[in-house]
C-alpha cells in the first residue's frame, strides 16, 4: 500500500516547481543531447550513403582489380550481367609543367576514364562544359581536368599544357565536383581526370606498374543485386576481385563514420558521468533541504519504503523530463544545423529525426540518472526522525543497505553492457569505463586529500587571514570541494587526454622526421631503369641512404586452405592488397625471429617470410600455407620464417617476402626510398623526374601533411565531445557555487561583524576558488596524462611524451573556470547587511 501513498506525496511535492533541480536537469539534458546529436549525425550520414550509394560508387556495382585489367572471362561475365560497363583506371603520377625554363611538379591522383563515365551522376567543371568535350582536348592534344588546389599549386590556367609521364595534355577546365570521389578513399594528391586511351604512350600503365582498375556496372532493375553479388564472388573467388555495390557505395567512409560515431558516443558517456556527479550532488542537496518534510513524515508513521518511493518517483519524473529535454535538443539541433553540417561533410547526409539514436541516448540517460540518484536516496532509509531534525544527511552512513548496492552494481553493468552493444567494441568500452571509474576514484581521493591539506594549512597560515579563511572554508563540508574536484576534474581529464593523444599522434608521424624517415618514395621504377636510377643517387654526397626492392601487390585469399577472413578475422593484412617483394639473400638490416631464409638459388615450392608481429596477431605459425593472388594468379606458399618489420619509421616495409623463383615471370616494377638532406631534395626530384618521367615521387613530408589534416579533423571532433564534458562540469560547478551562496552570506556577515574589510573577504573567496580549480586541474592533468599514455601505448602503439602547452592549459582552465564561478556568486554575500543575516540565523 506504500506505493500509491508515495505517488500521491510525490505529486504534491512536485507542485513546488523545479527549484533545486535546475542543475540536475541541465546536466542530464546536456549529456543526453550530446549522445543523441552524435548518433543522429551518424544515422544521417549512413542514410545518405545508402540513399546515394549508386551515385557515390558510380554505378549499381563495382568490380575492382589490383594492378591489372579484367581478363576476357571477367569481361564476358560483366557483359552478360550488366546493361552498361564503365572502366576506370586509378593511379598516382607526377604532373609536370614547364614555366620559364623550370619544370614545376606535383603529385596527383589520376583517374583515367572511358567515354561513358560517369554512369551515375555528373562531373562539375569550371567553366561549365560536358566532360566529353573537356577530355577531347584541343590543338591536337588530349584534354584533362584538375582539382582547383592542383591548378593553383602548379600555376596553371585553362589552355595551359602539362605532362603525365611522357604524354602531354592541355588543361581544359577545373574539376569542381567528382560524383564518385567519396568512394575512392584517402588520396595523397589532388585529382586529375583524363581519358584512358590517351595514356597509351605515357609509360604509366606498363606491366607491373601500380594501378587499379574499377569496372562500374549498370545492372537491370530487377531486384537481384544481392544474387548478382553472390554469383560474382563465387565465380571469381581467389582472383583478387573485390566487389562493392550500391547497398554500401562507400564502405571505407561508412566504416569510418561508424567507428568515429561509436568513439564519440563513448566520449559522450564521459560527459554523462560528469553530469552524474552533478545529479548526485543535486539530489543530496535537495534531500538536505527536505529535512523537515522527511522528519515530519517519519514522525507521522511513514515507513522507510514510503519515504524512499516518494522521492524516487519524484526524481524519476524529473529525470524523464530532463531526458526528454535532452532528446529534443539532440534530435532537433542536427536538423536545424543541417546546411552547415552538410557543407563540411564530403558525403551526402539525410537529416531528419531518427528513433534509434534517440532511444540509445534515452537508455543511457535513464541508466545514468538511476545509478547516480539511487545512492543518496537509499541513504535516507537509515536515518531516524530525530536525527533528520538536527542534521540532515551528514550523520548517515556512506554505504546504504546491501540491496541498493546490488541495484547500483546492476545499473552500472547495464550501462556498460549497453555501451558495448551500441558501440560494437567491447574492448574499447571496457577501457573507457575503466578510465572513467579510475578517474572518478582518483578524483574522489584527491578531494579528500585537498580537504585534509586545507585543514592543515589553515592552522599554520597565521598572519594571512584571507588565505586562512579560504583554507578553512575548503576543509569544511559546506564548500563542496568534492563536487568541484569531481565534476570539473573529470571534464578536464577527458579534455587533457584528447589533447595528449592528438599531440602524440602528430609527434609520432612528424616529430623526428628528418632523422628516421626517408625524403621520398619512388614507385613504378622499371627494372631496366634501376642501374641509372641508383647511379644518380649513389654519387650524390647529400644522399645518406637508398633502399630499393622489387614491388608487387597481392591479396591473401586463403590461409591453410580456408578463406583468409575466417582465420584472421578483420585483421588489416587481409582487408586489401598488400605489398609483396622477393629477395635472393636476407636483406641488410633484416632480423629473423624464427625459421630460416631460403638458400641461394632455391627453386622448390614457394616460400614466404612473414612479418613477425602481424603473424602473431593473425595466429600464424611456421609451416602454415598462404594463398596469394597476384595479378589474377594464385600462388600457394609455405611460411618459412618470421622477421622484424618496423612500419613506424615511414621507411620500406613488406609484410610478405617470397623467394625469387616463386614470382618468376610476374611483371613488376621497383620501389625505392631515398634518405637525403632537405636542401638537396628538389634537385634529386628534378633530375630523376627528367630522366624517368614514368616514375612517381611521393614526398614524405607532403604525405605527413595530408595525414595531419585528417588527424586535425579527428581531434576537432573528439574535442567537441570533451567540450561537452567540460561544459557539464562547469554547470555542476555553478550549482555548487549557487548552493554555497547562503553559507557565504553567513560567513561574510560574521567576518564583517568582526571588522573584516570587503576587499579581504573577496580575496578569501577568490583564493578558495582558485585553489580548488588548481587542485581539479592538477588531478585532471595527472589522469589525462595517464589516459593519453594508455591510448598512445596500447591503442596506437606509439611512444609518449608530455605535450606541455596542452597540459599547462588544463591547469589554467581549471583555475579560470572555478575563479569565474566563485566570483559570480560572491558579490551578493559581500553586499549583505550583517544584522539581517545574523537575526535570521539566530
Amino acid at each position: 500500500m506504500s506505493l500509491p501513498l508515495a505517488a500521491r506525496l510525490a505529486r504534491r511535492e512536485l507542485r513546488g516547481g523545479l527549484r533545486g533541480f535546475r542543475i540536475f536537469l541541465a546536466c542530464l539534458a546536456l549529456g543526453v543531447a550530446a549522445i543523441a546529436a552524435v548518433g543522429s549525425v551518424r544515422s544521417a550520414i549512413e542514410a545518405g550513403l545508402r540513399q546515394e550509394g549508386a551515385a557515390l560508387l558510380g554505378g549499381d556495382a563495382e568490380m575492382e582489380f589490383t594492378y591489372r585489367f579484367a581478363s576476357e572471362d571477367e569481361r564476358e561475365w560483366m557483359d552478360n550481367a550488366a546493361l552498361a560497363i564503365s572502366e576506370v583506371v586509378d593511379f598516382r603520377s607526377m604532373a609536370v609543367t614547364d614555366r620559364q625554363g623550370n619544370a614545376e611538379r606535383a603529385l596527383t591522383q589520376v583517374k583515367a576514364v572511358d567515354s561513358i563515365y560517369p554512369l551515375v551522376g555528373s562531373v562539375g567543371l569550371e567553366p561549365d562544359m560536358p566532360l566529353e568535350q573537356a577530355i577531347a582536348g584541343s590543338g591536337g592534344l588530349p584534354g584533362a581536368v584538375m582539382e582547383r588546389v592542383l591548378v593553383d599549386r602548379m600555376g596553371l590556367s585553362p589552355g595551359d599544357r602539362f605532362r603525365l609521364g611522357t604524354q602531354s595534355f592541355v588543361l581544359m577546365a577545373v574539376l569542381t565536383h567528382e560524383p564518385d570521389g567519396a568512394a575512392d578513399g584517402f588520396a595523397l594528391g589532388p585529382r586529375t581526370l583524363v581519358r584512358t586511351a590517351d595514356l597509351a604512350d605515357s609509360g604509366l600503365l606498363a606491366p607491373g606498374t601500380l594501378f587499379s582498375t574499377k569496372y562500374r556496372l549498370d545492372l537491370p532493375d530487377d531486384g537481384t543485386l544481392a544474387e548478382t553479388a553472390t554469383q560474382a564472388r563465387r565465380r571469381f573467388e581467389g582472383t583478387g576481385m573485390r566487389w562493392t555495390d550500391a547497398r554500401n557505395g562507400a564502405p571505407g567512409i561508412s566504416e569510418f563514420v561508424e567507428r568515429l560515431g561509436a568513439f564519440l558516443i563513448l566520449v559522450g558517456l564521459s560527459g554523462l558521468a560528469v553530469g552524474g556527479v552533478g545529479v548526485s550532488a543535486a539530489v543530496r542537496a535537495y534531500l538536505s533541504g527536505k529535512t523537515g518534510t522527511i522528519a515530519t513524515l517519519r514522525t507521522l508513521g511513514a515507513d522507510r519504503a514510503t519515504i524512499f518511493q516518494t522521492y524516487f518517483l519524484q526524481i524519476g519524473v524529473l529525470s524523464a523530463f530532463g531526458i526528454l529535454l535532452g532528446l529534443t535538443l539532440g534530435g532537433i539541433t542536427p536538423v536545424l544545423l543541417a546546411p552547415l553540417i552538410e557543407a563540411r561533410l564530403p558525403v551526402p547526409a539525410v537529416f531528419t529525426l531518427y528513433p534509434a539514436p534517440l532511444a540509445e541516448a534515452a537508455l543511457y540517460g535513464f541508466l545514468t540518472a538511476f545509478l547516480f540518484t539511487l545512492w543518496p536516496l537509499a541513504r535516507t532509509e537509515d536515518i531516524r526522525a530525530a536525527t533528520l531534525f538536527r542534521d540532515a544527511l551528514s550523520s548517515a552512513g556512506y554505504f546504504p543497505r546491501a540491496r541498493y548496492v546490488l541495484l547500483a552494481a546492476l545499473g552500472a553493468a547495464l550501462l556498460v553492457g549497453a555501451a558495448a552493444w551500441f558501440s560494437g567494441s567491447s574492448w574499447l568500452t571496457l577501457w573507457t569505463t575503466g578510465g572513467i571509474a579510475g578517474a572518478l576514484a582518483l578524483l574522489a581521493l584527491s578531494a579528500l586529500l585537498v580537504r585534509a591539506l586545507a585543514r592543515a594549512g589553515a592552522t599554520v597560515s597565521r598572519g594571512r587571514p584571507a588565505l586562512r579563511w579560504a583554507l578553512a572554508a575548503i576543509s569544511g563540508p559546506r564548500e563542496g570541494a568534492a563536487s568541484v574536484v569531481l565534476s570539473l576534474g573529470l571534464g578536464l581529464s577527458v579534455l587533457a587526454s584528447v589533447g595528449q593523444i592528438d599531440g602524440n599522434l602528430r609527434q609520432a608521424i612528424s616529430g623526428n622526421l628528418p632523422d628516421i624517415a626517408p625524403s621520398y618514395f619512388f614507385v613504378d621504377i622499371q627494372k631496366d631503369q634501376m642501374p641509372d636510377f641508383s647511379e644518380r643517387l649513389d654519387t650524390d654526397p647529400a644522399v645518406s641512404r637508398v633502399d630499393s626492392a622489387p614491388m608487387l601487390r597481392g591479396v591473401i585469399t586463403r590461409i591453410n586452405g580456408r578463406p583468409a577472413r575466417e582465420v584472421a578475422g578483420n585483421h588489416w593484412v587481409v582487408q586489401g592488397d598488400r605489398g609483396v617483394t622477393y629477395s635472393e639473400d636476407l636483406p641488410d638490416r633484416t632480423r629473423l625471429t624464427a625459421g630460416e631464409w631460403w638458400p641461394k638459388g632455391y627453386s622448390g615450392p614457394p616460400l614466404i617470410s612473414f612479418a613477425a608481429e602481424e603473424a602473431e596477431e593473425m595466429g600464424l605459425k611456421l609451416g602454415d600455407t598462404l594463398t596469394i593472388n597476384i595479378l589474377g594468379r594464385d600462388i600457394t606458399a609455405t611460411i618459412a620464417s618470421f622477421r622484424e618489420v618496423d612500419f613506424s619509421t615511414a621507411g620500406m616495409g613488406f609484410v610478405l617476402a617470397m623467394n625469387p623463383a616463386a614470382l618468376a615471370g610476374a611483371p613488376h616494377s621497383f620501389i625505392a626510398t631515398v634518405y637525403a638532406e632537405e636542401e638537396a631534395e628538389a634537385a634529386i626530384l628534378r633530375d630523376l623526374a627528367e630522366r624517368f618521367p614514368n616514375i612517381t615521387a611521393i614526398r614524405v613530408r607532403d604525405a605527413i601533411d595530408r595525414v595531419s589534416e585528417l588527424l586535425a579533423g579527428l581531434a576537432a571532433a573528439t574535442s567537441y565531445g570533451a567540450g561537452v564534458s567540460l561544459l557539464t562540469g562547469f554547470l555542476v560547478l555553478i550549482g555548487a557555487a549557487a548552493a554555497g551562496e547562503t553559507a557565504r552570506q553567513y560567513e561574510a556577515a560574521i567576518l564583517k561583524t568582526l571588522g573584516a574589510e570587503r576587499r579581504r573577504i573577496l580575496l578569501s573567496f577568490a583564493l578558495r576558488a582558485a585553489l580548488l580549480g588548481a587542485a581539479a586541474g592538477a588531478v585532471a592533468l595527472a589522469t589525462g596524462l595517464l589516459g593519453g599514455w594508455a591510448v598512445a601505448t596500447y591503442v596506437f602503439d606509439t611512444g609518449f611524451t608530455v605535450i606541455w602547452p596542452s597540459a599547462l592549459a588544463i591547469i589554467l582552465a581549471g583555475i579560470t573556470v572555478t575563479l569565474g564561478a566563485g566570483l559570480l556568486f560572491a558579490w551578493r554575500p559581500l553586499a549583505v547587511r550583517p544584522a539581517r543575516i545574523l537575526r535570521a540565523n539566530d
